[in-house]
């Protein structure tokens, strides 16, 4: 019983940390050239290649650990990923006023998100999962 109510908690874990990802990489995927210019708005040097790496991360790779298919590689390339995107997009050190406070809430909320993504390194993907099934 003990076991079941984990693995159902990390079953909720990982639809919870991919569900940001895939409806954010889904709004990209439609708004695929406003996707390209907020790229350029954060700073990104190559925003073309920034949005297909955006576009990778957000849909199959999140798809991946929400169905717990590949989960620890996938787990900890989104854990990259998200640092990546607080480095880059939020980078409220250099900011003031309402726009700072905006962008530091949204720089530690990654970082809450990476800790997910590094829990799920460890934990794996649990009972409820492709992974499982595969007897990975």
């Amino acid at each position: 019983m003990e076991n079941d109510i984990k693995d159902a908690v990390i079953l909720a874990a990982r639809l919870l940390l991919a569900a940001l990802f895939l409806i954010f990489g889904w709004r990209k995927l439609t708004d695929y050239s406003g996707t390209v210019k907020r790229m350029v708005q954060d700073g990104a040097h190559f925003p073309v290649p920034a949005t297909a790496v955006a576009l990778f991360m957000e849909l199959p790779v999140a798809f991946a650990v929400a169905v717990g298919a590949f989960t620890r590689p996938s787990a900890a390339l989104l854990a990259l990923y998200t640092l990546g995107t607080a480095l880059i997009a939020h980078h409220y050190w250099t900011m003031t006023g309402a726009k700072k406070v905006d962008s530091l809430e949204s720089f530690y909320k990654n970082l809450s998100i990476v800790g997910g993504f590094l829990l799920l390194c460890i934990t794996g993907a649990g009972k409820y999962s492709i992974d499982a099934l595969l007897g990975w």
